[in-house]
């Protein structure tokens, strides 16, 4: 494991919290996302971002970390507890960190805490990388009512009332896996070929396929395939925020977190990759397919190897909105790098269902012109 050194900060109780005092006047600074930096949301102090100049994004190995998980697990003594507690050095609260939430604000007086060990011991792997936040909350916002607004099949109400709720910024979890594949394959290539058959009012168009036996064999390396390391969001969701641009992230540092939320994996590193073999498998398939060649293609087997295995555990800045509609409850997410949206909305039934009917008065209107 890549051991990045320690960010600076005062260390809190007994090593399980960390904040970062300005230097000006005493108060925490967070993160701001407009200047990339610390600063202090009282005196507007700003403070650059200490990343070690020795500090790299370096990928770790499958097989090795698998091991060292299960070694650790045979000492019962290092297991994580999913409940902490973390004093507040400002006004001597004790805020809870419950399951997987790593990074939160005391809610009594809104200083920014982190529960510092999460990330470095028990049977929890390091984080490697993390991205920062690119876009702040207004333009996350404004993002969130051009979505609403371009809804189609959204009842007016809620196009015109928006999706109303708090937006929170966190971080949340994903695996990234590299590897390197070599893939033998057999099956065939199919040739159509189109004749003219009958005379008269019976000619007619044939068309029939020639098959020939096809196989190979071909390499292809995989670079950072991305899998959600949470449970409880809406995978659907999550997923199609991407692409993220993985190529800006920083090696791992505490300070980026300053005064958001994140969360650690629920998804374990072991059960990841297999979702990630799924993901390279069905493009080594369309791989294989375009090998073959031809108009179409039968596979009839196809073998992967998956060799150099390598993963990254990284933290990705996601903006996420609970609103009720109708006494029913929806969630939207929001790239907090790119502004990408994506989550649920309610349909109107009424436009739907008079869009169909238009459809299909359109289309016999067609036919019956068609036969005039």
């Amino acid at each position: 494991m890549t051991d990045l050194t320690a960010p600076p900060g005062q260390i809190i109780n007994d090593g399980s919290g960390r904040i970062f005092p300005c230097d000006e006047c005493g108060a925490d600074l967070v993160f701001n996302i407009g200047e990339q930096k610390l600063k202090c949301p009282y005196c507007s102090a700003v403070k650059e971002i200490d990343i070690s100049e020795d500090a790299e994004i370096t990928e770790q190995d499958f097989e090795a970390t698998l091991k060292q998980i299960q070694e650790q697990k045979v000492d019962a003594s290092q297991q994580e507890n999913d409940h902490n507690e973390v004093r507040c050095e400002s006004c001597g609260s004790n805020v809870v960190f419950d399951g997987t939430l790593t990074s939160t604000e005391c809610p009594y007086c809104g200083s920014p805490l982190q529960r510092e060990n999460v990330h470095r011991g028990g049977f929890r792997i390091p984080v490697e990388a993390v991205l920062p936040f690119k876009i702040d909350q207004r333009l996350a916002e404004n993002k969130v009512a051009e979505w609403v607004k371009s809804r189609w099949f959204a009842p007016n109400e809620f196009k015109k009332r928006g999706a109303q709720g708090k937006i929170n910024g966190c971080y949340l979890p994903f695996w990234t896996f590299d590897t390197l594949t070599f893939t033998i394959y057999k099956g065939e290539r199919g040739e159509d070929k189109t004749e003219t058959v009958g005379s008269g009012d019976d000619e007619r168009q044939v068309t029939t396929t020639d098959w020939y036996p096809a196989s190979g064999r071909f390499q292809r390396f995989f670079d950072d395939v991305l899998i959600n390391g949470t449970k409880n969001l809406s995978e659907t969701h999550v997923n199609s925020l991407s692409p993220w641009p993985l190529q800006d992230c920083y090696p791992f540092t505490q300070e980026v977190l300053a005064g958001h939320f994140a969360r650690t994996y629920d998804l374990e590193l072991s059960d990841a990759f297999p979702i990630a073999k799924k993901l390279m498998d069905a493009k080594l398939l369309t791989d294989t397919k375009k090998r073959i060649g031809g108009d179409k293609q039968r596979v009839h087997s196809i073998k992967s190897r998956y060799d150099e295995i390598t993963f990254k555990h990284v933290l990705l800045p996601v903006y996420m909105l609970a609103y009720r509609y109708h006494d029913k409850s929806y969630q939207v997410f929001v790239n907090a790098a790119t502004g990408t949206v994506h989550g649920d909305r309610p349909y109107s039934w009424i436009k739907i269902t008079l869009t169909i009917f238009s459809v299909i008065s359109a289309v016999l209107l067609v036919a019956m012109l068609a036969q005039s």
